[in-house]
């Protein structure tokens, strides 16, 4: 895909969607239906075993929604934009390829919850700050934050993020479990390549129904999570990977798995 702000490319089975919008990322309507195709694209590529979004924008991973563009809209188009949003940045929790976040530089409102829809985020070290600030506009984080951020960090130290629009540094960042890993600005991308390509070479459907045993378990009831972690179990066992992972550590070998 070669879209006006988006590109899509698999480099050793790990699928790229990159968002390139001058000067900061920032999204409308366009640009969300840009990423909804893409992450279908990414969905339907068997050659990407998982996916990185990650930004060729200097400085910025996404500054968030078009402040501009909300200000001029209609209240009525307001909302229906939300809600786009919102169904956008589920395809993405919802996808059965893990999604990693490389956050390259500025990750403030919005940009914060593109990233919070993903699984995993990964910052670069001294390349900005990271934060839900939309309460100094008078409004909420609206595209899923006042959700997702809760959920990842907790209650209180999310409220406290958002009622105050503070931002924080990647050290920060990582201390409060918002980003997995900080990586040095110099080698970011190489570092986090290097981390999707190694799940990528591994049993591949164990990480796909890890990523839905979790997303979906935490929604329920401790026994209805339990009871989807075993049917999810039982469809592994029958894999061609799960039959070497397990020959392979009796035999005392390393495991060649393939994806199957």
């Amino acid at each position: 895909m070669e879209g006006k702000y988006i590109r899509t490319r698999i480099e050793e089975h790990v699928g790229y969607i990159e968002i390139g919008k001058p000067k900061a990322n920032t999204y409308d309507l366009e640009m969300m239906r840009e990423l909804s195709g893409a992450i279908d694209e990414m969905r339907f590529d068997d050659s990407a075993t998982l996916v990185v979004l990650a930004s060729t924008v200097p400085g910025f991973f996404s500054a968030g929604a078009d402040i501009e563009m909300l200000k001029a809209s209609a209240p009525d188009f307001k909302a229906m934009f939300c809600l786009y949003c919102q169904e956008t940045l589920d395809k993405i929790a919802k996808t059965p390829k893990v999604v990693i976040a490389a956050l390259s530089g500025h990750t403030v409102g919005g940009g914060l919850e593109i990233a919070l829809a993903c699984d995993l985020r990964m910052m670069a070290a001294d390349s900005g700050k990271i934060g839900l600030p939309e309460v100094t506009l008078g409004v909420l984080p609206g595209t899923g934050g006042t959700q997702r951020l809760p959920r990842l960090i907790g209650t209180s130290r999310a409220l406290d993020m958002m009622i105050t629009g503070k931002l924080l540094t990647p050290a920060e960042a990582l201390a409060v479990g918002l980003v997995n890993y900080v990586y040095p600005k110099e080698s970011f991308g190489h570092d986090v390549h290097a981390y999707a390509s190694a799940l990528a070479r591994g049993p591949i459907r164990a990480v796909s129904l890890i990523k839905r045993s979790v997303a979906e378990g935490v929604e329920e009831p401790l026994t209805s999570g339990l009871a989807l972690e075993r049917e999810l179990q039982n469809r592994l066992f029958i894999t061609e990977d799960a039959k070497e992972g397990l020959a392979s550590f009796v035999e005392k070998r390393k495991p060649n798995f393939k994806g199957r």
